[in-house]
């Protein structure tokens, strides 16, 4: 819904946060949930927009996500863990030159801190099978050594992220994943919002 659809008694009144009243804010925190319950369909939108862009790889991104996720499944990993591994890479259109910060924080409501770290570094990781090949470091993920969560983001980059390029590989459809990433983004469970989402 845009508040361009809302009638006027359906809007705030204050016309700086300094005004505000308890009653604009009940007005804006319904608005809320109710945008907010549509997240999971703005962002399965936005990773269609990866259908098609090769960018050079063997495969186009989408399906390099859907096989990062297809091979995470099949492993055995938890719903976040997978959601994770299939929108990794999402942040490619907005974020050219940090797509992991951007995965990151669209994932980190709803993840374990584990999780999300993969998600935040994996592009250092990920590093280390082809930044000699462009004139950069392949250990700089070596600088994160001593994170508890090194080894994590190590095994879901070699295990499911480098590996998950094959044409011939079998991926599970988008469709498979729609219902994991409802499930993943019904309740955050790290953010300072989530009171209000509660609510609804």
């Amino acid at each position: 819904m845009t508040t361009d659809t809302l009638a006027p008694e359906e809007r705030a009144k204050f016309t700086a946060m300094t005004n505000g009243t308890q009653e604009d804010w009940a007005i804006i925190a319904g608005q809320y949930r109710e945008f907010a319950g549509g997240l999971a369909d703005r962002v399965l939108a936005h990773l269609r927009l990866l259908d098609g862009d090769f960018g050079g790889f063997p495969i186009d991104r989408l399906q390099h996500s859907l096989q990062t996720a297809t091979r995470a499944h099949r492993d055995g990993r938890d719903e976040a863990y997978v959601v994770m591994a299939l929108l990794h890479d999402i942040g490619d259109t907005l974020g050219s030159f940090n797509h992991p910060d951007v995965a990151a924080a669209i994932i980190k409501p709803f993840v374990s801190e584990e999780v999300h770290w993969i998600c935040a570094n994996h592009g250092a990781f990920q590093g280390y099978y082809y930044f000699h090949y462009i004139g950069g470091d392949r250990d700089v993920r070596e600088n994160f050594r001593d994170n508890p969560h090194f080894d994590a983001c190590a095994e879901f980059c070699e295990k499911y992220d480098q590996s998950a390029f094959d044409p011939e590989y079998q991926s599970e459809p988008l469709e498979f994943f729609e219902p994991m990433v409802r499930r993943v983004m019904a309740r955050p469970i790290n953010s300072m919002y989530a009171r209000v989402a509660e609510q609804a």
